[in-house]
Order: structure tokens, then C-alpha cells, then sequence
């Protein structure tokens, strides 16, 4: 390719010379100059407006240096361009452009990839049409029959695919079709190069575009296809496992195209599952979750289950190099490193009926083939449940008998696939489930570290029916020997059996509750012990089992001899972390659990907890303002574990907590955080008012105005579906305040009935059951505690209220909704007369009325539309209701 006639810009020698001596100095492994200075010296630089130029001359001319130094001339000016293209002349971004197009060719291959990076990053910032000479200049280079021009121009192209594929997909001025009609047939060419690198990376490209599917792919799907195809035995394994990708992609978007060939298809996946390249298996066993996650017809796959179960299974056993087998020959005394700490992500409070469901199946670092493989026969059961188990359970089986060192592999990756169709397959191993669990026992005292992990794991999955067989004697000494035999593995001295077996006495203990009392002394002592040895990682495991535990026992961990074994090393762990030590969110979250457990026991140990959750709050606050006066970074998540813990505190001490309340600056600091920006604080902040609403509003009284206020802006916002949950938060505590404060919400109920009768009129589209159950209630409260100013807008909300109300199970909440319900009829009957057979259904939703005098109110609402509603129309409004429904509503003697 001609390099373009060089512009008017020239470098000057010294310039030159004094970059390239820079970047010298900054690649070079042995200079001894200090590389901080370095790099503020070429930041120094970036001051003057044609330091890029140079950059760029380096990268395409500067013949004489090494290729290094021009690559880091042009990995420079690639990460300068991001921030000054946009600002930078007109003439000096020609001139950088117009010297990366020779770099296409470059000989260099270093040269002509970083060439392509720059040249993806121009396009993101000023699109495809404010540089014309690229897309001809790309096109000579495919064209060209020149390995290095190919090579150069596929690459960029490739990245460009990659970043930002929408922009070939686009009209460009003075092009009679778009971009990618332009390359398509270019690339299907180069399919079938061959160059291993055209394959490579002309495949890669169209991949890009499944998702987005141009009416060009579209148009050439069948010429796609048979590409494919012919590709799908290629010698290099990277284009095998692009091809593979492309079959995963087409499932997951359009399915349609492949249904014609999926037996070949299948069949394909099925063989390229055994690969050598375990990246290519890797590949290829993302297909059969795809193709189950597409709700497909199963049957297209029943064929291949005998042949694709056992690959699975062989797929299952650890790979050699599995960063997990060097991990588990790791002693507990080996102090953890911060990469091993994995991130931790604490889900903040949230009032109503769907909060998000934890998913603890997930034993995961990386994902490989084994996990891939163990993910899809987990899909694979719940599709076909016990169909697989006449396939599976010899191979199971034959690999769990094998004796020997040699094959503990096999015999672990055996007991994986049992806890993978532990969901999928229940009912065909329900009949011989107390055999296998009895198999699977001894094993959790296994030599292997790597099988006693996985037995806690597959037991875990087990745990409910574990647990649901407990109730006879023989059923019972098997729960008590798998409890036990957890117990033991969580004092084991592997720090993966020790999190594996923590992680499933967690699971064993939301399912077994109250069956754990007896044991409650021996589990706790186990736990304090754990919590004496372990390294910083697997303590959270052991504050999460503790805290779950606290959820499963509730008020039975209230003894003074269980409080004894369990309070003192966690208040010594307490104490010795520091205000801003992010372990000490996992014991946040472990205290918040005690102390809904302990509810007025707790209180022994309120104090030290409640101030030291607003002294946490407080200076996070100026750490936010200020975060080198305050001597560490602002971290939100400190101060949403404190308003957690501190709703935890208000929910167990109840009105216990006043004292604490009172003399402290709570009502300051949570205004504060009911306003902060973040979500998760909102959210956190919004369920602490409520909370305290309901324990201490008295607290509360000097700053109601404001609170309200605030709270009635996160109902009135254009974001609602982006704010649900804190907007869900806000509208329970709107609800608690009022049923305090009485009267003295008037003045915002205008503001909030106008915000919540839109929320339950359009409750589909936002599709938040707790949303649309809260904003009922609050709607009702309010009616309850002012219904003389809601009862005159009854008939615009009645339908849709109604309709939520009977959505809503029974309980105080419920009861209070409908105390506003009857309210409002003795004030404006007439304001629900065109929605009576709602109202009825809302009535009949109710399976008891607890309160007598509710109960008597109800009646009476019903006895006045009967003798209001004359000549046979009563018996007309009864005549549209279901049977199950008039018998429900017989018990309020109508």
C-alpha cells in the first residue's frame, strides 16, 4: 500500500529523540530510572497538542528503533486517544490517521496489531463515516493477496467487529450498502484460507453478529451455515471452538435456522465434546444448556442421552492441571492472600414477598469443563428428570466401586454428578435415597480432601428430604449422622473441605430449623471452634452458617447456656477489627441475625453493637466528603451492613431500643442516608425507618416532615423500575408512619395516593409483587387513618386496589388494608358500587379474620350494599362470582 504524501506536520530530531529515549527507559526491565518520573514526564507532554503526532510517526516510520518502543509509542497514543481525539484539530487527527493505514501491512506483526487497536478506537470515537479512507483501505488489504496486508487489515477489522460491531451495520454516505454487506462475502472467503489466522479471525468477526443478526447475515444464512460446516473438523483447535461458539450463539437467538440440521448438529457437539483441547469441549458442552435454556423440544436430544451422559461424566473428573487440585493441598495454617479473598456482595434489607433467592449451589472459582459439564447435566435433569437415571446410575456407579488411589478422581467426580441431578432426579432416588446418603457418609471422611468437599456438597443438596425423613427413629439417626459428620469436616485441617462443609451445615440448617435444637449445644461448639482456627476467607463461611443458624432456631438460641458459648469469641472478633476492616461486614451480617434471634435477650449486648453501628455510619459519611481527612476510602457497604444490623436491633429489642435511640444521633444520620444516591443505602435506610416506626416513632417526630418528604420522592420518580427496591422500602415505611402518626400524615396523602393508584393500575408492567402488595397496604393505611380525604377518590383506584389486595396472604398488614377499606365505605358508599364483585373477591380472599372487631366491620359492609342495592341487583353481583367464592363469603352472613 502507497503511504499517503507526508502532510505539512513534520517532527523535529530533538522531540523525537527525547520521546524515544523515554519510552525506553520506561519498557526497559533494567533501567534504573524511577518510572514514576517517567510517566509524569510523557503526562508532561501530553500538554501540547501534536505530542500524538509523534506517537504516531514512532509507530509507523521510526524504522530504525526496536519494534518495542514503537509499540509502546503506539499503546500510548491508543490510551491518549481515548481521552483528547474528540478535542484535538482537525489536521492532527488526519495526520495520525492517515500514517496508521500503512501500518496495516506492516512485517511486524506486533506493529500491525497494535495498528488495529488505535484504528478500533478512532472508529468508537468518530464512527465510520468521519473516516471514508478507512473502509477503502481495508478493502485493497483483503483484497491484496499479501499475507501481511490480510493479516493487518482482518485484524482490524476484527477488533472493530468486536468493540463496536453496530457500526458496520450502519448507512455510511457515498456507500451504496452498508459496511457489512461489503465484508461478508470476504470473510465466507476467507474461511476457507489457508491461513490458520484468516480462519481465525474472519470467523471470529461474523460470530460478532449473531446477536445483532444484520439483514446481510440474515440473507446469507444458509452460505453461514454450510461455512460452518465445512469448517467444523479444522486442524487448529481455535477455529473448532469458534465454530462450536457460533452453534451455542445460534441456539440462544435463532433457534429456527438450526432446527433443520440439528441431528447433525448435535451430533457434531456431541463428538467435539471428547476433544483433546479441553477449551474446544469447553466450548462445545455450553450447547446442551443453551439448547434446554431456549425451551426447545426436548425430544430432538433424547436420542443422544445415552451417548452424551457418560462424556459428561468423564468430563466431570478434575483435569490435571485444575488450579483446585494444588488448592487443596493447602494446610489451614497458610495465612490467606488478598487475591484469595473473593469479592462479597451483602444484599441490603428489603420489606415484601420477593427477595432475591440466594443461589448457594455455586462451589466456583473459575469456570472449566468440569464445572461447564456438571452445570449441564444439572439442566439435562431437570428437563428429563428420571429418564437419564437408567444411563447414568451404572456409570455412577462402576466409577464409585473403582478401588485404588489412581481413581479417586473418578470416584469425586461420581459423586459430583449425584448432587448435580439431586433437583432433577428426585423421585427416581427417593426410593433408595437413604442408601445412598448412607454410602455417602463414610466418604466425607475420606483421604482424598477433594471427596470429602464434594460429599458435604452432594449431601447438601440432598438436605430436604434429608431432613423430611428425620421424623422416624431410623430416618432421624441419619440426619443426626450426616449432621455430625458435617460438624467433624468443619473442624477437617483443608481449608476447601473446611469451606465446603460449612457451606453445607448452612443448607442442612435452613431446612432442618427447629429439628436442630437438641443439637444446638454441640453445633455451636463446633462453630466457636471454627471461628478460633480459621484463616480470614473461611471465617465469613462460618459467620454466615452461625448467622443462618440464628435464622433456623430463632428464640431457642436464647439460653443463657448456648449465649455463653457463642457471644464471647464473637464480640472478641468484634472488638478486634477496626471501623473501616471490610471482614467486618460478614459479622455485621452475623449480629444482625443474633439479634432478631435473641429479640429482648440480645439487649445484654445492645449497647456496644448500636454505637458502634452509628459511630461506623458517621464516619463513612466524611469519609464521603473527605476521604484523606478521614484516613481511609469511603465504602457504601459499611454503612448499609450498620443499617441492617441496626433494623436487626429494632426488629429483636423491639421498644427496647429506645433507650439507645434517644441518646443518640440516629434520626440525623438516617435522614442522611434515606437521601443518599445509592440504591442500596436507600433501600437499607427506607427499611430502618420503618422499623423504627414501629418501636419508637417518638424518636422520629422532630424531623417527620422531612422524612415523609423524602420518602414520597422515591414513589414520584420517572426511574421507578430502576429505584423498585428502595422505592418498595419507602412505601412500606410511608405505611408504618401512618398508622402511628395518625393524623398527622395528611398532609402528604394527596402526593402519595397519586403515586400509588398508577403503581397498582400498571402492576403488570412493572411486574414487582412487593412493590404492587406494599403500595396496597399503604394505600389502605392511609384510607384507615384519613379516610375522609382518600373515600372521595374511591372509584379510581377500587378495581386495581382490590384486585392487589386479594393477592396478599393474611396478616396485620393485611388487616389494617382493609380497616381503610371499611372506613372509606362508611364515608362514600357509593365509591365502590361499580366495583363490588372486586370488593367480594378481596373479602372472600381472606382465609380468617383474626381481629373480632374487623371481622364485625366487614359484615356490616356487606349487610349495607345488600339492603343499598334493591330489586334483585344484589342478587345480580352475587350471580357473577364463582361458587368457591359466595361459600367464603357466607361466613359474613350474606
Amino acid at each position: 500500500m502507497e503511504a499517503p504524501p507526508a502532510a505539512a506536520w513534520q517532527p523535529q530530531e530533538e522531540g523525537f529523540r527525547e520521546i524515544c529515549g523515554l519510552l525506553e527507559h520506561q519498557i526497559s526491565p533494567t533501567s534504573t530510572a524511577d518510572k514514576s518520573q517517567i510517566w509524569q514526564q510523557l503526562q508532561h507532554f501530553s500538554q501540547f497538542p501534536d505530542f500524538n503526532n509523534y506517537l504516531a510517526f514512532i509507530l509507523s516510520r521510526a524504522e530504525g528503533k526496536s519494534v518495542e518502543i514503537r509499540q509502546a509509542a503506539g499503546l500510548l497514543l491508543k490510551n491518549n486517544l481515548r481521552n483528547a481525539y474528540k478535542t484535538m484539530t482537525p489536521a492532527n487527527q488526519q495526520y495520525i490517521k492517515s500514517e496508521l493505514l500503512p501500518c496495516l501491512g506492516a512485517a511486524d506483526r506486533h506493529l500491525r496489531s497494535t495498528a488495529g487497536t488505535i484504528i478500533s478506537v478512532i472508529v468508537q470515537l468518530g464512527g465510520i463515516s468521519g473516516w471514508p479512507e478507512l473502509l477503502q483501505a481495508v478493502i485493497t488489504c483483503l483484497d491484496s493477496n499479501d499475507l501481511n496486508h490480510m493479516e493487518g487489515a482482518m485484524d482490524a477489522l476484527s477488533k472493530i467487529c468486536e468493540d463496536i460491531p453496530q457500526v458496520l451495520d450502519t448507512d455510511v454516505p457515498g456507500l451504496s450498502d452498508r459496511p457489512i454487506k461489503i465484508f461478508l462475502p470476504r470473510l465466507f472467503q476467507f474461511f476457507q484460507s489457508p491461513h490458520t489466522s484468516l480462519r481465525k479471525l474472519a470467523l471470529g468477526s461474523v460470530n460478532q453478529y449473531i446477536m445483532l443478526m444484520p439483514a446481510a447475515l440474515y440473507e446469507s444464512m444458509n452460505q453461514y451455515l454450510q461455512s460452518l460446516f465445512a469448517l467444523a473438523n479444522d486442524q487448529a483447535a481455535e477455529v473448532r471452538k469458534l465454530v462450536c461458539a457460533a452453534f451455542v450463539q445460534l441456539i440462544e437467538v435463532q433457534p429456527s435456522f438450526l432446527e433443520p440440521h440439528l441431528r447433525s448438529v448435535a451430533e457434531y457437539i456431541l463428538q467435539v465434546n471428547k476433544d483433546g483441547d479441553d477449551e474446544v469441549a469447553l466450548e462445545a458442552c455450553e450447547f446442551w444448556s443453551a439448547y434446554c435454556d431456549a425451551q426447545l423440544p426436548p425430544e430432538n436430544l433424547r436420542e443422544f442421552l445415552p451417548r452424551l451422559i457418560p462424556v459428561l461424566l468423564s468430563n466431570m473428573a478434575y483435569a490435571d492441571d485444575d488450579e483446585s487440585l494444588a488448592e487443596a493441598e493447602e494446610d489451614e495454617s497458610l495465612p490467606d492472600r488478598d487475591q484469595d479473598l473473593k469479592p462479597r456482595f451483602h444484599t441490603s434489607r428489603f420489606h415484601g414477598s420477593d427477595s432475591a433467592e440466594d443461589d448457594d449451589d455455586d462451589i466456583v472459582n473459575v469456570w472449566n469443563l468440569r464445572k461447564c459439564s456438571a452445570a449441564a447435566l444439572d439442566v439435562l435433569s431437570n428437563v428429563f428428570g428420571d429418564e437419564i437415571l437408567p444411563t447414568l446410575m451404572p456409570v455412577v456407579q462402576a466409577k464409585l466401586s473403582a478401588s485404588g488411589d489412581e481413581s479417586w478422581k473418578d470416584r469425586e467426580a461420581a459423586v459430583l454428578a449425584l448432587g448435580a441431578v439431586a433437583e432433577g432426579c428426585i423421585n427416581g432416588l427417593h426410593p433408595n435415597l437413604s442408601q445412598m446418603v448412607g454410602f455417602l457418609i463414610p466418604l466425607l471422611d475420606d483421604k482424598f480432601p477433594l471427596i470429602r468437599s464434594i460429599s458435604c456438597w452432594t449431601i447438601s443438596r440432598f438436605s430436604k428430604y434429608i431432613v423430611q425423613e428425620s421424623g422416624h427413629q431410623k430416618g432421624y439417626e441419619q440426619f443426626d449422622k450426616v449432621l455430625m459428620g458435617l460438624l467433624r469436616r468443619i473442624l477437617d485441617s483443608n481449608k476447601r473441605v473446611q469451606e465446603a462443609a460449612c457451606s453445607a451445615l448452612a443448607t442442612v440448617e435452613e431446612e432442618a430449623a427447629e429439628e436442630l435444637t437438641p443439637r444446638l449445644e454441640i453445633i455451636l461448639q463446633h462453630l466457636m471452634c471454627a471461628l478460633g482456627k480459621y484463616q480470614r476467607r473461611n471465617l465469613r463461611i462460618v459467620y454466615d452458617a452461625i448467622g443462618t443458624l440464628a435464622d433456623a432456631v430463632g428464640a431457642e438460641l436464647n439460653q443463657p447456656a448456648y449465649l455463653e458459648i457463642l457471644m464471647p469469641p464473637l464480640i472478641a472478633k468484634w472488638q478486634q477489627l477496626s471501623n473501616s476492616d471490610k471482614d467486618l461486614f460478614p459479622l455485621l451480617e452475623c449480629f444482625t441475625s443474633i439479634a432478631q434471634a435473641l429479640g429482648a435477650g440480645f439487649s445484654q449486648f445492645a449497647e456496644p453493637v448500636f454505637q458502634r453501628c452509628i459511630a461506623i455510619i458517621h464516619s463513612q459519611q466524611l469519609a464521603k466528603a473527605d476521604p484523606v481527612a478521614a484516613g481511609f476510602p469511603y465504602d457504601k457497604e459499611f454503612i448499609v451492613c450498620s443499617l441492617d444490623l441496626l433494623s436487626g436491633l429494632a426488629e429483636g429489642l423491639g421498644s427496647g431500643i429506645e433507650s439507645l435511640v434517644s441518646q443518640s444521633n440516629l434520626r440525623d444520620l438516617l435522614l442522611q442516608c434515606c437521601m443518599d444516591d445509592a440504591y442500596d443505602i436507600g433501600q437499607s435506610a427506607f427499611a430502618l425507618l420503618g422499623d423504627l416506626a414501629r418501636v419508637c416513632t417518638v424518636h422520629l417526630h422532630p424531623r417527620l416532615p422531612e422524612f415523609l418528604d423524602v420518602a414520597v420522592k422515591q414513589l414520584n420518580t420517572p426511574k421507578l423500575k430502576e429505584t423498585i427496591s428502595v422505592a418498595n422500602n419507602a412505601c412500606w415505611a410511608i405505611g408504618e408512619l401512618a398508622v402511628k402518626v395518625r393524623q398527622e400524615i395528611s398532609p402528604v396523602v394527596m402526593t402519595v395516593m397519586s403515586c400509588l393508584v398508577p403503581i397498582l393500575q400498571h402492576s403488570e408492567e412493572l411486574n414487582n409483587k412487593s412493590l404492587t402488595e406494599n403500595s396496597a397496604i399503604t394505600l389502605g393505611r392511609l384510607a384507615w387513618v384519613c379516610p375522609e380525604l382518600v373515600s372521595p377518590h374511591m372509584e379510581h383506584f377500587m378495581q386495581s386496589w382490590c384486585i392487589a389486595l386479594s393477592m396478599i396472604h393474611d396478616d396485620i398488614e393485611k388487616e389494617d388494608a382493609f380497616r381503610g377499606l371499611c372506613a372509606m365505605v362508611r364515608i362514600n358508599p357509593s365509591g365502590a358500587l361499580s366495583s363490588l364483585v372486586f370488593m367480594c373477591k378481596a373479602i372472600a380472599s381472606w382465609h380468617e379474620i383474626r381481629s373480632p372487631e374487623l371481622h364485625n366491620e366487614v359484615c356490616q359492609v356487606l349487610h349495607g350494599y345488600k339492603q343499598m342495592l334493591r330489586n334483585g341487583a344484589w342478587d345480580q353481583c352475587m350471580s357473577a362470582l364463582e361458587p368457591p367464592v359466595k361459600e367464603k363469603l357466607l361466613k359474613y352472613q350474606v
